[in-house]
């Protein structure tokens, strides 16, 4: 299956990067490069490109995109490794990093990866293609495990009776499919929740941001992406759920803080100088014109921070 993803906020996103033509960018998160041709159709021969991403079907995707640009690089490691990559091509700090998070279209459109559940495929997640995948979980951990995992990452009032009820089937058999999962997790909600809304978004999101260590990649990605930029180098970060959306607003936040010293003080002795300023202090949200034509960029918010001329940091 040809991997198909149309990037979300793009205009704003090219726009908010404030990109140099002699310039150097890293696009976090390449996944069929559409983020990446519209950065590296910007940069003159001077400028330079790479593009990261932990889905090899992804780099071959964006690889196959990206060729016509010769300064331009598809690397297929995580983006928590950005400050590896960087110092292993020789290159310092760079003037702008994107970060597009979550699933792309091609994940989820492509049955045998297990990301969804509207169609029966083995229940795997992996984002990388390696390592623990959703069936080891959901076979494995146990109740309490389950319930947490479901409540904390997928914000899902129902958890302990989802987790109660995936424990009591797996009893009989290995639950290996994406449908097998999602029949439990109908099963487990009241009438009134399956009316409402699919109720297995939240569930299957829980279960795959586990699969995939999203948080724990994110939290360590945002601060070596900010560490790497240079003095007024940008960082965009595009989210899609609340809780990733909190995340890089506190980290944001904190970046853009002076002063951390107690109220009471008369006079400030810590000496912190904010390091970043907000490019935009409201999240951009997609356009009508876009929510028409996309349906993904919907829950699609973009945040962008300015690394400060001289910090402290």
């Amino acid at each position: 299956m040809e991997f198909r993803h149309i990037p979300v906020l793009l205009a704003e996103t090219v726009s908010g990067l404030n990109i140099r033509p002699d310039g150097v960018y890293v696009d976090c998160t390449a996944g069929g490069g559409g983020h990446s041709f519209a950065i590296a159709s910007r940069l003159s021969e001077k400028g330079r490109l790479i593009a990261l991403d932990r889905d090899p079907d992804a780099v071959k995707a964006a690889g196959e995109r990206l060729a016509e640009f010769p300064n331009a690089a598809v690397i297929h490691r995580n983006y928590s490794e950005i400050d590896k990559v960087l110092e292993e091509l020789g290159i310092g700090k760079v003037d702008g990093i994107l970060m597009d998070l979550g699933v792309s279209s091609h994940q989820l459109d492509e049955e045998s990866r297990g990301f969804s559940y509207h169609s029966d495929a083995p229940l795997d997640m992996r984002m990388s293609q390696s390592g623990m995948s959703a069936a080891d979980i959901v076979n494995t951990f146990d109740e309490q495990q389950l319930a947490k995992i479901i409540f904390e990452y997928g914000e899902e009032k129902f958890s302990r009776r989802i987790a109660s009820n995936i424990v009591r089937a797996r009893e009989t058999a290995p639950i290996e499919t994406t449908l097998q999962l999602a029949d439990i997790v109908r099963e487990s909600v009241p009438q009134k929740a399956r009316r409402d809304k699919n109720p297995c978004k939240k569930t299957f999101q829980a279960i795959r941001i586990a699969v995939n260590c999203e948080f724990d990649h994110l939290s360590e990605g945002l601060d070596k992406a900010f560490a790497c930029l240079k003095p007024q180098g940008r960082l965009a970060v595009i989210t899609f759920h609340s809780l990733e959306d909190r995340l890089v607003k506190q980290r944001f936040a904190g970046w853009c803080r002076g002063c951390i010293c107690p109220p009471d003080f008369p006079q400030c002795v810590c000496g912190r100088k904010p390091q970043g300023v907000l490019v935009n202090r409201k999240p951009i949200e997609a356009d009508e014109k876009e929510l028409s034509s996309n349906n993904r960029s919907r829950s699609a918010k973009l945040r962008i921070i300015e690394r400060s001329a001289a910090d402290n940091g």
